[in-house]
């Protein structure tokens, strides 16, 4: 039994805003008939891309931040659904599949106490459960000839979204993370902050890029690891392109996508690294939304981009008065990524 919650015809009909004059991508967009074999129905379906949530912050709180990332999935979908179907992008061309089941490990870890040391472990025990879901889906997706877009949740995703690729590619893959964090720290017991180390050192991941990497919270520890692995963990900081100019954004770009595109890569996005965006590393300072928007279009171009990642965003954090614009903005980017694919 697949450990999912399957979104239906009538959660799209729930949240659509249905509007005289107008089609809305909530009218067009693929679902999965009920008592249908999942995976079968998965890739006989005409949408090129499957989305599906990972609504949890287990991984954000065991890696002491402010937890929130599970509301990120709810809103997100709530946007997407209600953007317009038209010339630019139709809505059949996305297949939502719905989220992992994570309702009773988010209720097992409201009460663990990440500071003690028997709290981190069973925190950590559970991210590794859901390691495992995220993986077999995301493999399966691939296995379908589709292309999986993934809302967190946590950073700590980002691992069962590498290690499912690999499955399904038969070899390590390469990633990109366009992040103020490397989430690349040691392994400690899994976490939001070490989902690309594991990925690592278990083999499923081999070349990693980290984009726009802030310069005040990587650790001397980690920089060594990295200088450790030079040939195969490349990275520029946001301070170098935006602050001293010493780098060009588009240039680095390219640069990004020569160490990474002779595999299939994943697209990862942490919303941590926008400024003032909901999320449970909010930053006052960092690209701007259409620097992100550019590099999610850019990416996506590319043939060997084989998934989209978007994490760490917490609505629940964000303004009481616009609790929506996270999710607006994961909007827009899925339906970058999307439009990007398309025309490859």
């Amino acid at each position: 039994m697949e450990n999912i919650i399957l979104f239906t015809v009538s959660d799209l009909a729930k949240f659509t805003s249905y509007r005289s004059g107008e089609i809305k991508f909530g009218e067009r967009i693929h679902t999965l008939p009920k008592d249908t074999a999942t995976w079968d129905h998965v890739r006989a379906d005409e949408a090129e891309f499957v989305l599906f949530g990972i609504p949890e912050d287990i991984g954000v709180r065991a890696n002491h931040g402010r937890p929130g990332t599970a509301s990120a999935w709810e809103s997100a979908i709530k946007s997407i659904i209600n953007l317009q179907h038209n010339k630019f992008f139709k809505g059949g061309r996305l297949l939502i599949l719905g989220s992992i089941d994570v309702t009773v490990a988010m209720q097992e870890a409201a009460s663990l106490d990440a500071t003690s040391i028997e709290g981190r472990k069973k925190l950590s025990a559970l991210i590794e459960k859901i390691d495992k879901d995220v993986s077999h889906v995301v493999r399966q997706i691939l296995l379908a000839g589709k292309t999986p877009i993934i809302i967190g949740g946590g950073h700590n995703n980002a691992y069962g979204n590498i290690k499912g690729t690999a499955l399904a590619k038969g070899k390590p893959v390469n990633a990109i993370n366009f992040d103020a964090h490397t989430d690349f720290r040691m392994l400690e017991g899994r976490h939001s902050g070490n989902g690309f180390s594991y990925a690592f050192e278990e083999g499923f991941l081999k070349n990693y890029y980290i984009f726009g990497l802030h310069e005040n919270y990587v650790s001397k520890g980690v920089m060594e690891t990295i200088k450790k692995n030079h040939d195969r963990i490349k990275y520029n900081t946001y301070e170098q392109i935006a602050i001293r100019e010493e780098k060009v954004f588009t240039a680095e770009m390219h640069h990004a996508i020569d160490f990474i595109n002779n595999e299939p890569f994943g697209v990862e996005l942490d919303l941590d690294s926008l400024p003032d965006v909901a999320s449970s590393a909010m930053t006052p300072s960092g690209f701007s939304i259409e620097k992100a928007r550019k590099f999610i279009h850019y990416m996506g171009r590319h043939e060997n981009a084989a998934y989209l990642h978007i994490c760490e965003g917490a609505p629940e954090l964000g303004s009481e008065r616009n609790p929506h614009l996270a999710g607006k903005l994961i909007a827009y980017l899925v339906t970058d990524f999307m439009k990007a694919k398309s025309h490859i």
